[in-house]
């Protein structure tokens, strides 16, 4: 028996030994990166083994938020049917606004399914909005960031409607809606008749910040990368647009990718005098870092409110 499991584990080895090889030469395509390793930090799924039940919650919480709070309001800020918000008022007028912007690999989620951190919000005396917004399948990265540039001019101009202060509007976002609202701290908002500063500050929860590596990787198979779309739609490389104070966080949990994209920006912006702040939340994974988002002794969320109160 001890001759058999020899010749067995010898096998094993001897046949393991090509596979090893291979992956060895499989060049570097950025920084470290094999292809493949730049794939895999691109799939947020693969580092998080809770996804299912995470993602699950989000839509329970959202349930029992709307139990709580009432169904919100609803209201478009465009003509196409997916152009809209979902309002939960805070109960004094002239509130402040929270605008979310949420993630889903740029092709998936909705405004209902991140309904859970409004009560947070609306605790404070602060109203929360969720958008809703195309995907990145049918009117591209550019499309996506023209529609959510609208939602926030639209909320701007209608501030009287919606009840709230028009100069204390902030946004959030996570994942690829991280992505989506760095890249709105960098609009020409007198192109859209809106003051310059119409976005009071910015909370950016596990997102991306310079596109090349994510043009590289496998998302390039559903995105549509053009050199004009990786420049316009990375916010790293557009520092002299940015005067938004921002409030940047990731998971330790994350990928190593997505963790080095965020310290990157929060360094590129300290470096150019930029207004940010960095959280690395120890033990939380990508999807966790959502999920958190809503307890107001979170991390990320007390900085969000603390940004809007200023205490």
């Amino acid at each position: 028996m001890r001759r058999l499991a020899i010749a067995c584990l010898s096998a094993t080895l001897f046949l393991a030994a090509p596979v090893s090889a291979q992956n060895n030469a499989e060049p570097k395509v950025f920084l470290e990166y094999t292809q493949t390793e730049l794939d895999r930090n691109y799939n947020q799924a693969d580092w998080a083994a809770n996804i299912k039940q995470l993602v699950q919650r989000y839509d329970l919480r959202s349930d029992v938020t709307r139990q709580r709070l009432g169904a919100p309001e609803r209201f478009a800020y465009g003509d196409d049917k997916v152009e809209g918000l979902d309002l939960f008022r805070a109960k004094a007028d002239n509130a402040p606004l929270h605008v979310f912007i949420h993630g889903g690999a740029w092709r998936a989620g909705k405004a209902s399914n991140y309904h859970f951190p409004a009560e947070m919000f609306v605790d404070n005396g602060i109203s929360y909005a969720s958008l809703d917004f195309g995907n990145v399948q049918d009117i591209g990265l550019d499309g996506m960031t023209a529609q959510l540039r609208k939602a926030i001019a639209w909320i701007y101009k209608n501030a009287d409607k919606l009840g709230i202060d028009p100069e204390k509007i902030y946004i959030s976002g996570h994942s690829s809606g991280a992505h989506l609202g760095g890249v709105l701290l960098t609009t020409d908002w007198s192109s859209l008749g809106v003051p310059a500063n119409v976005i009071k500050g910015a909370t950016l929860i596990s997102g991306m910040y310079d596109l090349k590596p994510v043009r590289m990787s496998a998302r390039s198979s559903y995105v549509p990368f053009t050199d004009d779309i990786e420049n316009a739609m990375s916010t790293q490389r557009h520092l002299d647009k940015i005067t938004t104070p921002v409030i940047l966080a990731y998971g330790s949990l994350e990928t190593d990718e997505f963790k080095r994209q965020t310290a990157d920006f929060a360094k590129a912006m300290q470096t150019a005098g930029k207004p940010v702040e960095l959280i690395k939340a120890d033990l939380f994974n990508h999807f966790e870092m959502m999920d958190d988002f809503g307890n107001p002794y979170g991390q990320v969320s007390a900085a969000a409110i603390k940004q809007i109160k200023g205490k």
